[in-house]
């Protein structure tokens, strides 16, 4: 395999603009999507080259360079895994394992956990009505044409290029076999070569794929979005390395800081933070969210300077997990002429919208005599047995079990919570600060659809609104419009435009109330009048607020996980594990890798947190970037 170039640290975030799901939103339902049950799966065979690429051993880079040989295998041996007993059985022989959650965190660890045990009965707790989480694609029209709407994420980013998380979503796909249901945006569309952040009044191409050498120079010299840009790049080269007290700053502070300007940070990263975390570029944790350019400038000095050394070396930087799962799931895992597909993706997503993932993993988990799924019912506490080293959920006030024997708990060898941290707060006997501490923000969410074609002046992926965009142009606080005719191009045979706007974000931290669904369907349309100059009415609106959804790495991220490892250590005694977004990632991706890794670390009988990533020291890998091996 061969792995990516590693780019300067603005270019590492333009890369994403546009590219991660952007919010997680409404939990209103019109009409959810029907989806085929009985899908074909490709026949599996083995990349040879991929598979030596990751079967060397490897060198460790720390703080300061020094070879580390490690004897990495990459192989899977479920029998191993059955052999090791993943937890003690019940008194009557039977493993019990709770799930809290039926999001797509909680349905990726029940795939895994059935996948890996399937002798363990395995329940799934879910407070609301429904099953997806965020995941949530409706569809309208008849038999003369459909439109889908998404009101969650609706785009994923492939695994061909050796990203483990989307590697792992990839592997789920082909778990239930769902390849000839995926709808690839490629590389060379509109939507992955067009991509735009609003500045000052109109729409500024970002630099990318498919363009002109000169023209993005000529861009970069003379466009005002990047005023700073070339002094701020030669200023980072020169700029003397962090202090060592320094443990974390905020993404904004960590660029003012290197390439002396605010230019870089206000105008086009505070954007690109915005489509992905709808957060604020001075709050969030570079260390958490760039981890790559924070350890370069700890390692060489300078990120320019980390960035040429590997470039001479024909190098790139990987950590030592990551190599670990890509070569697992590229060796002996991932059908090749999967990744072949993938090769051509800038995002995929699948013909009946991205809720067909959720939508299968549920139908597959409820055909499972071992799983059983609890809707509408709210876990109230949840409490370890310190004698008999089990969890119990308990769903009723626990004073009633006094006078109601029935209401005695099922007790569980693990439980796997998928819900937000200060949701697991509020059910733990235990104090967890820790898990308290993970603010989220609130999105609304418009969909709108226009009867007329073409209706937009570019066709691209969208665009993003920096912090710096004056109150006049972005009174309702608008963090990005996503171009969805080109975005999923070819999913709706209903004639039209599609676009979604996002509302909100950072921008409604600490509001009491928050607009209607009117109030937001009109606040986008005066969006779209202002910026494009679009004034027709749409023939489709819905809006959808979801509150606290999604999780903010602010600085000191990884310092507080690294405690609430420890927090729940203590209170669980690693019989409780969390994953999902509010800890290692906030995309899809991110969860369902997160969901793989806690269940592997169950099925081999380890305790586990889901946070002991945050408490081991990372290791980075060496890797060759014209063969992929360290």
């Amino acid at each position: 395999m061969r792995s990516q170039l590693p780019e300067h640290a603005v270019a590492t975030l333009l890369r994403q603009c546009f590219a991660k799901p952007t919010c997680r939103i409404s939990r209103q339902s019109l009409r959810t999507i029907q989806v085929s049950r009985t899908l074909a799966r490709g026949t599996r065979s083995i990349l040879e080259e991929q598979r030596r690429c990751y079967q060397t051993q490897s060198r460790h880079i720390g703080d300061e360079a020094h070879p580390a040989p490690s004897n990495v295998n990459f192989q899977a041996h479920h029998s191993d895994l059955e052999q090791s007993k993943a937890t003690t059985p019940n008194d009557d022989g039977v493993t019990r394992i709770a799930v809290l959650g039926a999001g797509i965190t909680g349905l990726a660890s029940a795939h895994y956990l059935a996948r890996e045990l399937p002798h363990a009965k395995i329940t799934i707790y879910e407070g609301s009505s429904r099953v997806g989480g965020w995941l949530r694609t409706e569809q309208f029209g008849d038999a003369d044409g459909k439109v889908h709407i998404e009101q969650g994420p609706r785009t994923l980013r492939p695994g061909s290029n050796g990203s483990p998380a989307g590697l792992t979503t990839l592997e789920v796909i082909q778990d239930l076999g769902l390849e000839d249901e995926l709808l690839i945006t490629g590389k060379n569309s509109a939507a992955a070569q067009n991509r735009f952040v609003y500045y000052p009044d109109r729409l500024v191409k970002m630099p990318g794929p498919g363009q002109n050498i000169f023209n993005v120079a000529w861009s970069l010299f003379t466009d005002p979005i990047f005023k700073g840009f070339v002094y701020g790049l030669g200023t980072e080269f020169t700029n003397d390395r962090r202090s060592s007290q320094l443990q974390d700053e905020s993404v904004g502070s960590f660029l003012n800081r290197r390439c002396g300007t605010t230019n870089i940070a206000d105008n086009v990263t505070s954007a690109v933070l915005h489509g992905i975390y709808a957060g604020d570029v001075y709050k969030l944790s570079v260390k958490s969210l760039l981890p790559l350019v924070w350890h370069l400038e700890g390692m060489y000095g300078s990120i320019t300077k980390g960035f040429g050394t590997l470039l001479q070396q024909k190098k790139s930087l990987v950590t030592h997990p990551d190599l670990q799962l890509t070569g697992e799931l590229l060796s002996n895992k991932l059908d090749p002429s999967l990744l072949i597909r993938m090769q051509q993706a800038s995002v995929y997503t699948f013909k009946a919208g991205l809720g067909t993932l959720s939508a299968v993993m549920e139908d597959r988990l409820k055909a499972n005599p071992n799983v059983e799924f609890k809707i509408n019912t709210k876990v109230k506490s949840v409490e370890h047995d310190v004698e008999s080293d089990k969890i119990a959920p308990f769903q009723t006030d626990k004073r009633q079990i006094q006078t109601a024997p029935d209401a005695l708990p099922t007790t569980y060898n693990r439980v796997i919570s998928t819900i937000s941290g200060r949701a697991l707060l509020s059910l733990s006997t235990e104090p967890l600060p820790s898990l308290a501490s993970i603010h989220a923000v609130t999105v609304m969410v418009v969909n709108l659809f226009f009867s007329e074609e073409n209706l937009l002046p570019q066709r691209g992926f969208g665009y993003l609104i920096p912090r710096s965009i004056s109150f006049d142009q972005n009174p309702e606080r608008a963090l990005g419009v996503i171009f969805d005719t080109d975005a999923t191009l070819g999913q709706d045979s209903m004639p039209g435009t599609k676009v979604t706007v996002m509302l909100g974000g950072h921008w409604w931290d600490n509001f009491e109330s928050y607009p209607t669904e009117e109030e937001g369907i009109a606040m986008a349309r005066a969006i779209l009048k202002r910026h494009l100059k679009v004034e027709a009415e749409p023939v489709l609106a819905k809006a959808g607020l979801q509150k606290d959804c999604i999780p903010q790495y602010t600085v000191g991220h990884e310092a507080r996980m690294k405690k609430g490892h420890s927090e729940l250590r203590n209170a669980f005694g690693g019989k409780l594990a969390v994953a999902g977004n509010s800890y290692t990632g906030v995309g899809v991706n991110d969860c369902v890798r997160a969901a793989r890794d806690v269940v592997m670390g169950v099925a081999k009988g380890k305790d586990v947190t889901g946070l002991e990533s945050f408490a081991e020291q990372k290791a980075w890998v060496l890797i060759s970037r014209d063969t992929g091996r360290p």
